[in-house]
């Protein structure tokens, strides 16, 4: 897909390769970015952390999310400013908060790094904004406490928005991993259930949009740093796919969509389009639909005489 341009004096920065970074672009929606299998410390890191920092000034995204492989190799102070610190400086000394989860590179000890925002845990829910939860799981470790949490949390959330984001696909191409069948069987029918939006994973090196399943869009953006070219083997599950060349994505949300939009490092718009806003499942709650129709009755313009007559107490 072609590099906008809006006037003819931007032609040569379009041809230099700058994001003009459209989406909406409205002033009180929520912003940020997605990146992914990033932590080399190498050249390519670097270019796409400054990229970042070029598209941030057209488009002041709030935060980033980091689908893990964030630190390879070493895990020491050094490791952290070289892989972390420097490539996105300009970003951190703009106050971006970055929000991390651990993929199979990573150690333990990166929950408690406070620039993640993990809160010194490896799964963990942030509200950055109205309407909008994330969720952030730990896929080397699913167990059934965590699958209890996330199920506790995707219940009782009432933002409209859920996204869920951790480093393993359920759903992807790339012929070097591909789909991850057993987190699927677990996870995806939490998200059908509880009507998550989005979900975001890495770990195969490339940029792919699954096409929506049950109502769940799906991406793998696990090319942020690492890249495997030529890897994704197109399936019927794919929307878009690119794996030439490192990539990123924007993602804003202005109250009934979603809008994306896949860059290359040298900021070539590779994807990019909307989601709208899912509807709310009745049954929203754990153990039977009564409290997801409780909810609709508080909700409701219902006399209080006959929400009180329904199950006999105040809803």
């Amino acid at each position: 897909m072609k590099v906008r341009c809006f006037a003819p004096v931007l032609a040569a920065a379009c041809l230099a390769g700058i994001v003009w970074a459209q989406l909406p672009g409205r002033p009180d929606s929520f912003k940020f970015a997605v990146i992914g299998d990033t932590g080399t410390g190498g050249r390519a890191q670097y270019e796409v952390g400054a990229r970042l920092a070029d598209v941030r000034k057209e488009l002041p995204f709030q935060s980033v999310l980091m689908l893990g492989d964030n630190l390879y190799g070493g895990q020491g102070p050094k490791d952290f400013r070289t892989k972390f610190e420097l490539p996105y400086a300009g970003l951190l000394e703009a106050g971006v908060k970055f929000y991390a989860v651990l993929g199979n590179h990573d150690g333990v000890q990166q929950q408690g790094y406070k620039p993640f925002h993990m809160g010194d845990r490896n799964y963990y829910s942030v509200h950055p904004a109205a309407n909008v939860s994330l969720f952030g799981l730990d896929s080397n470790r699913l167990d059934r406490t965590q699958l209890a949490w996330i199920e506790k949390e995707l219940a009782h959330s009432e933002s409209q928005w859920k996204i869920v984001f951790f480093h393993h696909p359920i759903y992807s191409s790339a012929a070097r991993h591909g789909s991850n069948m057993e987190l699927r069987s677990e996870l995806e029918p939490l998200f059908v259930k509880y009507g998550v939006a989005v979900v975001l994973a890495g770990h195969d090196h490339v940029y792919e949009r699954i096409k929506a399943q049950q109502g769940v869009s799906y991406f793998v953006v696990g090319g942020s740093s690492k890249l495997r070219v030529g890897n994704v083997r197109p399936s019927p599950l794919t929307a878009k796919a690119f794996d030439r060349d490192n990539a990123f994505v924007l993602m804003e949300i202005d109250k009934n969509a979603l809008y994306f939009r896949a860059v290359s490092r040298t900021g070539e718009t590779v994807d990019e389009g909307s989601i709208a806003k899912p509807a709310e499942p009745v049954d929203s709650r754990p153990y039977g639909g009564r409290y997801g129709a409780a909810r609709i009755l508080r909700r409701s313009k219902l006399p209080l005489a006959i929400r009180c007559g329904i199950w006999g107490r105040v809803l």
